[in-house]
């Protein structure tokens, strides 16, 4: 199973900047998939999942953050708009081996190397 992660970047306040999870190896829509991110010296937090039954979305995101699936490609995307500052982290994908969203980093099984995102001026 080998999940890659793409689409971060620097963007300032405001911008948006889209999430790629592809994946092979693994059919991500039988299962949940989520993205986490982590910002230095802080704990790795969920930020949304998606099942084929539920989307979760962390409440510092809601309005802001939204996740989908293009089952073709078995790619999750994130795409994030009106970016703060305090979003600067790096961005994981993750996926289970269930179809049970969740925010509890360890009942992910594999995952993405990690892409940068910065929001800053």
């Amino acid at each position: 199973v080998q999940l890659q992660a793409s689409g971060g970047g620097l963007v300032q306040p405001g911008g948006s900047l889209r999430l790629s999870c592809a994946a092979s190896g693994y059919n991500l829509p039988y299962y949940a998939t989520g993205w986490f991110r982590q910002a230095p010296g802080k704990v790795r937090e969920g930020v949304a999942c998606m099942s084929s039954s539920d989307v979760m979305i962390t409440d510092s995101v809601k309005g802001r953050f939204t996740i989908s699936r293009d089952n073709a490609k078995n790619t999750v995307y994130l795409q994030m708009n009106s970016l703060k500052p305090e979003d600067t982290a790096v961005y994981y994908c993750a996926t289970t081996t269930v179809d049970i969203c969740s925010f509890y980093y360890p009942d992910f099984n594999y995952w993405g190397q990690g892409t940068q995102v910065t929001v800053s001026s």
